[in-house]
């Protein structure tokens, strides 16, 4: 008899998820989205919180009193807004260094590559990913280094030693390896969905390559360049572990100012008020990838 019940019971319940699509859908994602307001939405809030308290100099300990003086000493000092623009003016060289790169080489895959060698260009761009990665920094460390594997191949053609390490070209260049295939991916994706059919109608109406390309190719294939730029873009932008190792000391970035306050300096308070920078920063990039249909792309 309980058994009946039981079974009469969840029958019902099945017959009621089943006419009800959206609470087939609330029961699935009920659990992930509670996690992920308990731990990302509510780490924002105790983070926002955080950046409005303050330090006392002489205790070294937190004191939970409202204050703008982090906020103020960010925006008032020229060293920190030298850093704030130059992780900006970093974050967005390598969106666009990936981009040219990205581009005619997501082309070449979509378009014109055969199967075979599509497929051998996916796995070239997907390894890396599955790469740890400090070793593919560290890679790129022993490569920088004096007398490294660079400075070794430079003195086969009479070149001199590049003393790239510990710059911010070096840097640059790493960001620019590591988050190229995330840049490549979305843009790969874009060109597959054009229709052929518009670029043969270009070409029959007499638009050359170039022509098609700046006014049928480029333009279908924005929100997926804009899409890649949003990882490109953020991932640069809070990096810190990529500037420590291969920049040293010259390399002074947003996220090295947060890490030294938690790590060295302990004022939890003011890498807190560094820390809304970025996402303030990325808030404002956000907006406006989403009017350009990026969201749509990813």
């Amino acid at each position: 008899m309980t058994n009946s019940v039981s079974n009469e019971r969840w029958l019902r319940v099945r017959s009621a998820l089943w006419k009800r699509p959206w609470a087939r859908a609330t029961l699935l994602l009920s659990p992930p989205l509670a996690w992920f307001l308990l731990v990302y939405i509510a780490s924002l809030l105790v983070l926002l919180i955080t950046a409005f308290w303050q330090v006392n100099p002489f205790t070294s300990n937190i004191e939970r009193i409202w204050s703008l003086g982090n906020l103020q000493t960010i925006f008032t000092t020229p060293a920190y807004l030298s850093i704030i623009g130059k992780t900006v003016g970093m974050a967005a060289a390598v969106t666009v260094t990936d981009a040219v790169v990205a581009v005619p080489f997501a082309y070449f895959m979509a378009r014109i590559a055969a199967p075979r060698t599509r497929t051998a260009l996916f796995v070239a761009i997907l390894l890396p990913l599955w790469a740890s990665y400090l070793a593919k920094v560290y890679s790129w460390l022993l490569i920088f280094t004096n007398n490294g594997f660079l400075d070794w191949t430079l003195g086969l053609v009479g070149i001199g030693k590049s003393n790239l390490i510990y710059t911010n070209a070096a840097v640059f260049i790493v960001f620019c390896y590591l988050w190229l295939p995330y840049m490549i991916i979305p843009v790969y994706s874009a060109f597959e969905r054009v229709p052929a059919s518009l670029i043969e109608a270009s070409q029959d109406l007499g638009g050359r390559t170039w022509r098609t390309t700046r006014r049928v190719l480029l333009p279908l294939a924005l929100p997926g360049i804009v899409a890649g730029s949003i990882f490109t873009f953020s991932l640069t932008l809070g990096d810190y572990i990529t500037p420590l190792l291969v920049g040293g000391t010259s390399a002074n970035f947003m996220g090295n100012v947060i890490y030294t306050n938690i790590g060295i300096a302990n004022n939890v308070p003011f890498a807190a008020a560094m820390a809304l920078v970025p996402i303030v920063i990325m808030g404002i990039y956000l907006l406006g990838a989403r009017a350009l249909g990026a969201f749509e792309a990813i």
